[in-house]
């Protein structure tokens, strides 16, 4: 049986974490080109001095096979934070052994641990894990449609602000 370790990310870690991004972009049909992001925007911004996200790193056999990145977020109507997960990642060779389950699980206990209400995260609409996600009581949220403001948009609505 397959031994599965999750543990806290560690800076030397921030390749690997590149490399499934990477991964997860070509698994979502996207370009590589997509994937903005250097190792240096991990390490400014999931260990250095003004942290803005957290990632578990889950290992097979002593091999990083996954990964979870995370956030808080806050609801004005439950009055408490909550914890979006922006990417669970496991690669193809480790799907199947619970990885992605002990993932979440280990960002559920930290929930509870930080006395957050909810935890969130978006899905592609032709992903097969979401299946996973209802099966392990995840609701999909149909009446809520997401948007995005990017690039020079945003920076077309700043200008409204007039300060």
């Amino acid at each position: 049986m397959a031994e599965i370790r999750i543990r806290p990310a560690e800076p030397s870690d921030v390749s690997a974490i590149h490399a499934m991004v990477c991964e997860l972009a070509l698994y979502e049909r996207e370009p590589l080109a997509s994937v903005e992001a250097r190792e240096e925007d991990y390490l400014r911004d999931c260990f250095g001095p003004a942290r803005r996200c957290e990632v578990l790193i889950g290992e097979v056999d002593a091999r990083v096979e996954g990964f979870v990145m995370f956030f808080p977020d806050y609801s004005t109507w439950v009055g408490r934070a909550g914890i979006h997960v922006e990417d669970l990642f496991v690669r193809e060779a480790a799907r199947g052994l619970g990885l992605g389950r002990r993932l979440l699980a280990a960002v559920a206990q930290i929930a509870l641990q930080r006395g957050c209400k909810r935890l969130d995260l978006a899905v592609l609409d032709w992903n097969p894990a979401r299946k996973l996600y209802e099966r392990w009581g995840f609701t999909p949220l149909a009446q809520w449609i997401p948007y995005r403001l990017a690039g020079a948009d945003i920076a077309r609505l700043a200008a409204e602000a007039g300060n």
